[in-house]
């Protein structure tokens, strides 16, 4: 029994690890929206919850989600921008969903935040595991 829960620790650590750390970051995004959104636009307020929990995420899924190890400065800021290019590319499906939850549909903003978070972790996790970090050797 523990050789098995050993064996399916290993297989699943990674998605196990992004869950967890994925769910802090979402917990930081809204947060930050939410205090934001009392006194600025939920734009401005969906923008810098999009930059701290951005910085929160690259920081936690290189260490402990994908533990992505780069030899050199390099690799490491190719990494880097791969991380925040894909991220930005989130950025503007997660406004999308923001200005057509909140402004089209008349939604409220802290559910529709919630709905967006959901669907922007999913497609952040394929984006991390498929292109930024993926095994490398150099």
């Amino acid at each position: 029994m523990g050789q098995r829960l050993q064996q399916l620790w290993q297989r699943y650590k990674s998605v196990l690890a992004y869950l967890f750390f994925g769910g802090l970051t979402t917990v930081v995004n809204y947060l930050v929206f939410w205090i934001f959104n009392l006194f600025c636009s939920y734009l401005i307020a969906n923008t810098v919850a999009w930059l701290l929990s951005v910085l929160f995420a690259y920081i936690t899924n290189k260490l402990w989600v994908f533990e992505a190890k780069t030899p050199t400065w390099r690799a490491r800021l190719k990494e880097a921008g791969s991380f925040f290019g894909f991220r930005l590319l989130s950025y503007f499906v997660d406004q999308g969903i923001m200005i057509v939850g909140i402004s089209f549909l008349h939604g409220n903003a802290l559910i529709v935040k919630l709905i967006d978070q959901i669907l922007i972790v999913v497609m952040n996790w394929f984006f991390s595991k498929l292109f930024i970090f993926k095994n490398r050797e150099s």
